[in-house]
């Protein structure tokens, strides 16, 4: 399941992902969260917490995540990833370089660090 979280500014995505993540997730949280951001500013940032109790991804969310990605390419500002999991610090460290923007992957240990970095000025 996605949750968002509250205490960030309009201009920041804040979600946490638990259990197994699917593409009901992404049609029911991720994407209206995402589209309300994108209406009110020209560029967006996104905080994606990968909580301990993840378990995964359907293929339905997999799709999905990859679309909202691409379909708004051009508008991620800042993307921060927080995650123990070593998989998916990997893979966000290899697609990091074809972002038009900054992103980062933090431990599970430094999520206020994360959460301060996708909240600063640029």
């Amino acid at each position: 399941m996605i949750e968002l979280l509250k205490g960030f500014p309009d201009n920041v995505v804040a979600i946490a992902c638990h259990g197994e993540v699917t593409r009901q997730d992404y049609d029911t949280v991720l994407i209206p969260a995402v589209e309300k951001a994108l209406k009110a500013h020209d560029k967006v940032r996104l905080l994606y917490e990968i909580g301990p109790d993840f378990a995964s991804y359907d293929a339905g969310a997999a799709w999905e995540d990859f679309k909202v990605g691409m379909e708004h390419f051009s508008r991620w500002e800042r993307v921060a990833v927080i995650t123990d999991i070593e998989w998916i610090t990997l893979a966000m460290r290899l697609f990091s370089v074809f972002l038009p923007g900054a992103m980062r992957v933090y431990p599970t240990a430094d999520a206020a660090k994360a959460r301060l970095w996708i909240t600063q000025a640029a």
